[in-house]
């Protein structure tokens, strides 16, 4: 998963600034350290969402496991 989220950064980035470029009506490729540093910027992004995207679902987890013992403790009288 890590090497698809940086592909998929690194053309969200490039993409970025190639519209921004398309926007202002100037080349596309008229800075070309600004494409590198936009595709940089997308990779962190990507991972750093895909690293949120896994903590939040361990904490939901550990939530959902926490409220189905509490549900067992309070209807069931069953001791942890």
């Amino acid at each position: 998963m890590p090497a698809s989220a940086t592909v998929i950064g690194a053309f969200l980035g490039l993409g970025t600034q190639m519209y921004s470029n398309a926007l202002r009506k100037l080349p596309y490729m008229r800075h070309p350290w600004e494409h590198v540093l936009g595709m940089g910027l997308g990779v962190v992004f990507a991972n750093q969402l895909v690293k949120w995207d896994a903590k939040l679902q361990e904490d939901l987890d550990k939530m959902l496991d926490k409220a189905k013992a509490a549900n067992e403790r309070r209807y069931f009288g069953m001791k942890p």
